[in-house]
């Protein structure tokens, strides 16, 4: 046999990249493959499409089964292909274009109904599928409407049935002239209208291009809330406790007053005392600690010590006794 390092470079380096090759053409078509994709693919027919786009999610009961593969124009109606794994539903199953946020993305909603299971040449006809109405296209299509109103001639009509009705009663009368006010009001704000819809959808935009923001938002206020809820029960007791203590410390309070009075009225005295007395006691403290000192080395000369209290019995100052001349 010949050495792998022996054999022709060319026709390795051909298989190597034939190799690469392949598993770059099955790692993008991952989900068609039998044993890592797996799954059929299904049909399902709508009046419209409603914004549902491939790779869409695919729901059973709220619980992810699949994704849209294609949705495509058969005739009158939109026909949608969808991937299922591991998922089982009736021959009399519906389909349903769900909205999954509020900026307008969906999702396919699958409802199983009936025996036996959908075959993958079955299709799901119009009358088990529903499609929702998309807000934010009405929108767009109310502000390109109005948008292309020419005011101007809306007014001069409305303008010219008022005088063609001038003759007609009062009643009628009001309300066309009603309506003529109501086409000058609408020509005079043409501008302000105009900006108005322009801003709404640059608004539109940038809610559009914030949906993975809004929706991870959205999902911490529901684990918030859903924490919350599970800590209602200790947050209710903490406030139960705290109703009970105060309760307990106001009965407290009401059966020692007659004792707390004077004990309080007292010490406003105490403490009174000693703010008068401030700065006398800021000088004894220091001294306090020189007077301990010798004090205390006084007390080591055995059962008995001397010592001199200064201006103990004459506050006006201390005058020493003369030295006698035999010492002590």
């Amino acid at each position: 046999m010949i050495p792998f390092r022996e054999q022709n470079k060319t026709v390795i380096g051909a298989v190597g990249l034939t190799l690469i090759l392949l598993l770059l053409a099955a790692s993008f078509n991952a989900d068609k493959l039998p044993i890592i994709g797996g799954g059929k693919v299904y049909q399902a027919a709508f009046a419209e499409a409603a914004g549902l786009q491939p790779n869409d999610e695919v729901r059973v009961a709220g619980v992810k089964v699949g994704k849209v593969t294609g949705v495509d124009l058969a005739g009158d109606k939109v026909l949608v292909h969808f991937r299922v794994k591991h998922a089982e539903f009736g021959k009399a199953s519906r389909a349903d274009i769900r909205i999954k946020t509020v900026l307008g993305r969906k999702f396919l909603m699958l409802t199983p109904q009936g025996p036996g299971q959908l075959g993958t040449d079955d299709v799901i006809p119009l009358t088990r599928t529903s499609s929702p109405y998309d807000v934010s296209e009405a929108f767009q299509g109310l502000a390109s409407t109005v948008g292309d109103i020419d005011t101007a001639q809306l007014e001069k009509a409305f303008t010219v049935l008022a005088d063609d009705f001038k003759d007609t009663p009062d009643e009628v009368k009001s309300s066309l002239t009603g309506l003529s006010r109501l086409s000058r009001t609408i020509a005079s704000r043409d501008q302000e209208l105009k900006l108005l819809l322009e801003r709404s959808r640059t608004v539109t935009g940038i809610l559009a291009q914030r949906d993975e923001d809004l929706t991870a938002f959205m999902a911490d206020a529901s684990l918030l809330l859903q924490e919350v809820r599970r800590r209602r029960e200790a947050i209710h007791q903490l406030l139960v406790t705290t109703v009970t203590l105060s309760e307990q410390l106001i009965a407290l309070t009401r059966e020692n007053r007659a004792t707390l009075a004077p004990a309080l009225e007292r010490l406003h005295n105490v403490v009174e005392v000693l703010k008068a007395n401030q700065n006398n006691i800021d000088k004894a403290i220091p001294r306090l600690a020189s007077f301990t000192r010798i004090f205390a080395n006084n007390l080591g000369n055995g059962r008995w010590f001397d010592t001199l209290v200064q201006n103990f019995t004459n506050p006006t100052g201390f005058t020493p006794q003369p030295k006698s001349g035999a010492g002590r």
